[in-house]
Order: C-alpha cells, then structure tokens, then sequence
C-alpha cells in the first residue's frame, strides 16, 4: 500500500512529511520519503491511542476483565480511557500540536500527516468541530485511506475522506483493508 500511494502521489509537490514514530507509519511513509529525498518528520503526538492495559488483548478478554471501563469507553472516549490508557481529548491534545507546527511551518504548499486510524479520526473531529467522543461513530476510515484537508481563510476544509482509489483491487480487497 506504501509503495502503491507513493507511485500514486510523488507527482504532488510535498513541502513535508510528518509521521508517528511508531513502525507501521514510518514504513508507510519512507517509500514516498525516499522518492523525494524528504526527510520524514517524526512526531509522538501522531501516534496511535494508548489503549494501556489493554493493549495487545483481545475485546471478549477487555470485556471480562475491564467490563465497567469499556462500556464507559464505548460510550464516550472522549472523556473515558481504555484502562490505563488515554482519552480522545488527551490524544487531540498531543495532535493538535503537531497539526499547530505544521501550520505555522507550512502556509502554502502540502504536508502528509502519517498516523493511525483512531489518531486520524480524532485529528478530523477536531478540525471539523465534531464531537471528539464520536469519532467512531462519524468518520469511518478504513486502513490505508488518504484524506486530504485543505486550510483557507474559513478555516479546516474536508476535500476527500478515506479514498483508496491508489490501491489497486487486489489491495483493496484483502481482508482487514
């Protein structure tokens, strides 16, 4: 998918890339990188949600282990972490940094923001004044997708969400896609 959006996408005229350090966005990034010779930004408020105890565990265990903590979690993330973990409006916080630099960094030209599913989502939530507890249930955003926003004298302006148009069929169809 990374090779297929950089081939796609190295004819735009990229100013930078910014990206969370975590492996997958950095190997998301690079092949782009690379055929443009920029050097890849690497951002921690990018990063993915911490889900903290309940990372790398499956729902039915989080469910009979931390019942009360995930419903609350189902019902407003904005206000209600993953046990342990951390809350939309703390990870809009740490985006909204990054989105704050690359702002004042870059007036003119384009920036490609390489993070994470739920990090995006909220990322959009925010620049668009929705509901940051919503984001699962407004914007579904399926892996590999590029959204373009685009930010004029209005303000955050949603020109494409979740397009996979780069992705060949044979990618798009792969289960977990």
């Amino acid at each position: 998918m990374a090779k297929a959006f950089a081939d796609t996408h190295r004819s735009i005229g990229w100013a930078a890339v910014y990206a969370s350090p975590m492996k997958r966005a950095i190997a998301t990034a690079k092949p782009l990188c690379d055929a443009l010779g920029l050097e890849m930004q690497l951002r921690d408020g990018l990063k993915e949600i911490r889900y903290g105890k309940w990372e790398d565990k499956t729902a039915d265990f989080v469910k009979q282990h931390y019942w009360e903590d995930y419903i609350r979690w189902l019902a407003e993330p904005a206000w209600n972490p993953p046990t342990g973990g951390e809350t939309s409006v703390e990870i809009s916080s740490r985006a909204s940094l990054v989105i704050a630099e690359i702002q004042e960094k870059y007036s003119a030209g384009n920036v490609l923001v390489v993070s994470h599913k739920a990090t995006i989502r909220i990322i959009l939530c925010e620049l668009l004044g929705i509901d940051l507890g919503r984001y699962r249930d407004r914007i579904d955003m399926p892996a590999g997708t590029v959204s373009i926003v685009k930010f004029d004298v209005h303000g955050p302006m949603l020109q494409v969400l979740g397009d996979r148009t780069y992705m060949g069929e044979n990618l798009r169809s792969r289960p977990g896609t």
